[in-house]
């Protein structure tokens, strides 16, 4: 009998194992998430710039799903990057700057901040609850790789080790791409699906490429501070090859999907000399990065997946906050079902999607519990038309200079027409104006309920009546005058 016992055990045993298996890795393809750092949308050869060149990126291109008007939910990498794990807007998950107040006491005011975010479900967590192995590496804010859900990378986020934004993990790409393939390696050894954060510091400050590539697009009457971004796009294509090359070298391509967006977009300052209100700022130009232009928030979105997404040119919308859906409805995993986002292998749900939002706010200013006390604009993109409603919220750093110039309550442009939004036309469509912004009031619900494994963020925002207890009010054409 205790023979026939051990033997029913055994076979238990074998089929939880098999079972094991079938759910956690069988036909579960990975995932590789590659995140630009400082790119504006129309940096790339497949995008059509006629003097950088992306080969590696182009090739992807020619093999995925492009959607190139792809918009991310703040023209800032932190909370950029937070709604892609997330799925959610930053009046959601409470990031919405880059810090709390700028430089003063930023690790200890930091700390409730990450605890409050680390309650939400991300895409990473729930990939390693299914069995996935997933590594970090590149541009991370949250504290630790730890800390964020991965089973191993680089950033240690320890404050008394100057651990911010990345800190070890920055030097993926710029140094060599070891921990990466000694990641996948260790992955196919164990014979289970694995997810990949590949976001570098690239082409991100400081733009200290190889003299080769400097070189390369060294020309007269280019502007320094062109000749070296353009060389550090093409820094960040050679790297993503490598990453790729190295994928298909161990035969993982047809079972890899790889999901490519940028955090937010960058111009150098040269590019806007013309402009008065450049003066104010040295680092980048106005209208891109930490804006809501489109050079702030404008990206190609790409999917590839061999035999699985069909390669082609999308005009439908895409936003980054479809990230976790999509990447959960690839592994056959749930995601909690009040995420705004799409997914984006579903051609009639991103066929059915009329138009896209986002924020911005303070750059280095943020309240816990009151995400929209920093608010500076929100934005709507809605067929040909884009949006800009311009808010007042607290911005208390020299950051301030990325705003304080644009005092316009409202900014319409048909990006269709006016890619690059050089003809402002709010007084010529008014109706447009109306019905757009009443889009826009519709859809900003800061209030945040907690429900199972989310997390109230606190304060008012959380009561009836909350949003109006904060909310900073849009600017009216009378306060417009005034300042």
């Amino acid at each position: 009998m205790a023979r026939k016992r051990a033997g029913w055990i055994v076979i238990f045993l074998g089929l939880m194992i098999c079972v094991t298996g079938y759910l956690f890795g069988a036909d579960q393809p990975n995932v590789v998430v590659i995140i630009s750092d400082d790119q504006a949308w129309t940096d790339y050869g497949f995008m059509g710039h006629p003097v950088i060149q992306t080969p590696h990126l182009d090739t992807l291109a020619e093999h995925s799903l492009v959607m190139d008007r792809g918009y991310v939910a703040a023209p800032l990498c932190r909370p950029s990057l937070a709604s892609m794990l997330t799925g959610r807007y930053p009046f959601q998950h409470g990031i919405t700057g880059n810090d709390v107040n700028g430089p003063t006491n930023r690790a200890a005011l930091d700390v409730p901040l990450r605890e409050s975010f680390h309650k939400f479900p991300t895409f990473v967590k729930t990939l390693v609850a299914h069995g996935y192995l997933a590594h970090q590496s590149g541009k991370w804010w949250e504290g630790s790789w730890k800390d964020g859900g991965f089973t191993d990378g680089m950033t240690h986020g320890d404050p008394k080790r100057r651990g911010r934004h990345g800190d070890a993990g920055l030097t993926i790409g710029r140094e060599g791409m070891k921990p990466v393939t000694h990641f996948i390696d260790a992955a196919v050894a164990e014979e289970k699906p694995f997810l990949l954060w590949y976001a570098p510091f690239l082409p991100h400050t400081p733009h200290n490429p190889p003299q080769r590539l400097l070189k390369k697009y060294q020309k007269e009457g280019r502007s320094a501070d062109l000749v070296k971004y353009y060389a550090m796009c093409e820094w960040f294509d050679e790297t993503c090859g490598e990453l790729l090359s190295y994928i298909d070298e161990k035969n993982l391509t047809d079972n890899t999907m790889v999901v490519y967006i940028c955090d937010n977009g960058w111009a150098a300052p040269s590019t806007n000399a013309n402009d008065p209100n450049q003066k104010l700022w040295k680092g980048y130009a106005q209208r891109s990065k930490s804006s809501p232009y489109e050079n702030g928030i404008r990206t190609p979105i790409m999917i590839s997946w061999p035999g699985t997404v069909k390669p082609e040119r999308s005009k439908r919308f895409a936003h980054a906050i479809d990230l976790f859906p999509t990447i959960a409805a690839a592994a056959d995993v749930e995601a909690p079902d009040d995420l705004p986002g799409v997914n984006l292998l579903d051609a009639k749900k991103r066929s059915a999607r009329k138009r896209v939002f986002g924020v911005c706010n303070a750059t280095h200013n943020m309240t816990l519990g009151h995400p929209d006390e920093t608010l500076q604009y929100l934005w709507c993109v809605e067929g040909d038309w884009k949006l800009l409603v311009r808010y007042n919220g607290s911005d208390t750093t020299k950051y301030h200079n990325l705003h304080v110039w644009d005092q316009a309550p409202v900014r319409l442009y048909n990006v269709a027409e006016d890619p690059h939004e050089k003809n402002e036309c709010s007084a010529e469509h008014s109706d447009v104006v109306a019905r757009i912004k009443q889009e826009i009031e519709d859809w900003h619900k800061p209030e945040i309920e907690a429900k199972a494994d989310q997390v109230s963020l606190g304060g008012d925002c959380c009561l009836t009546g909350g949003r109006r207890a904060f909310l900073m009010n849009p600017l009216s054409n009378k306060e417009a005058s005034e300042k």
